[in-house]
């Protein structure tokens, strides 16, 4: 192999493993490990950081930080990434949608005609389905505050609610949740000492604070979102209990419908909110297989109510 060929394919050997000793990666390479520590200071005079360990049994990683390095890529995974940018083109992050036609014209332009086809075959049958309006994060405030999720520290930003009231909140942020429409930030509130769902679209000028903590029992954070916007801001919850075990409940009802709890063995209890009483009665209605409404009563009657009215109108010639 020429120098050029031989640094991608030490380039892309780094990537498959976080440590490789420096005789077995001379030996993929082909070549001595005179060639190698050569080869490895090239890469790092083009701004690959490439650690190396000292000693007889060292060996190489692919540091962080520097260039991206060039990515080898089979059929099956170009296709998905360009499938993949082209489903980012209409996400709810701001500026993204960009950044994904610019990095899927680069790809495009080095695919291979039969990967073009395939990609052309699936765009040209795949229609996209309009959905309702969706609130657009800023990239920067989602940046910061999933840093704050995985560092472990505090948060403090200006918080606006659903009147657009602003107040100052200093948080430990626990995990970030997308639903597929809003993005939520779990977190303890510290100045109120108790668990929050904050909508990330309506965060702005988060900055890290310093303060590291660990959490001794945090909530479930799907969970926490969708009891924090599937039940608490409506005024009216029912409770059903499904003849069916937790595990298909769940897969039945997801967290964007209700919130499922754990009963016995052969039955789970469904949590779900809503403002009005006539498509409550309609959920109601469509849910499948047996159940039995426990509360409110008054779901109850106005269930009994649909269903008379039914036998009614099936009785008519």
């Amino acid at each position: 192999m020429d120098t050029a060929e031989r640094l991608l394919r030490l380039l892309s050997l780094l990537q498959v493993r976080p440590h490789w000793p420096g005789e077995e990666l001379a030996a993929r390479v082909g070549v001595t490990t005179r060639t190698l520590r050569r080869d490895v200071a090239r890469l790092r005079s083009l701004g690959y950081p490439v650690d190396a360990d000292p000693g007889v049994g060292g060996g190489y990683r692919l540091g962080a930080g520097g260039r991206l390095p060039p990515l080898l890529l089979d059929d099956d995974e170009a296709v998905a990434i360009v499938v993949g940018l082209r489903s980012t083109t209409a996400t709810t992050i701001s500026g993204v949608d960009e950044a994904a036609a610019a990095a899927l014209a680069k790809l495009e332009d080095v695919l291979p005609v039969r990967l073009r086809e395939r990609v052309k075959a699936l765009q040209a049958s795949t229609i996209r389905l309009p959905g309702p309006q969706v609130p657009i994060v800023d990239p920067d405030v989602l940046s910061v505050v999933a840093t704050g999720c995985r560092r472990g520290e505090g948060l403090r930003f200006t918080y606006s609610d659903h009147q657009g009231r602003a107040t100052q909140r200093s948080v430990e942020p626990y995990r970030i949740v997308h639903t597929g429409r809003r993005w939520y930030l779990v977190a303890r509130d510290r100045d109120r000492d108790a668990w929050r769902t904050f909508r990330i679209d309506r965060v702005a000028g988060p900055s890290l604070t310093g303060h590291h903590y660990t959490f001794d029992d945090p909530p479930d954070p799907v969970g926490h979102v969708a009891e924090g916007t599937g039940i608490a801001p409506y005024d009216i919850e029912a409770r059903i209990l499904l003849h069916s075990d937790y595990d298909t409940a769940v897969r039945c009802f997801p967290a964007s419908i209700g919130v499922v709890e754990r009963g016995d063995e052969e039955t789970s209890i469904l949590r779900v909110g809503s403002v009005e009483w006539a498509p409550l009665v309609d959920f109601v209605c469509r849910i499948p297989g047996d159940f039995e409404i426990l509360d409110p009563p008054e779901l109850r009657e106005r269930v009994a109510e649909r269903a008379a009215r039914l036998i009614r109108a099936s009785k008519k010639v």
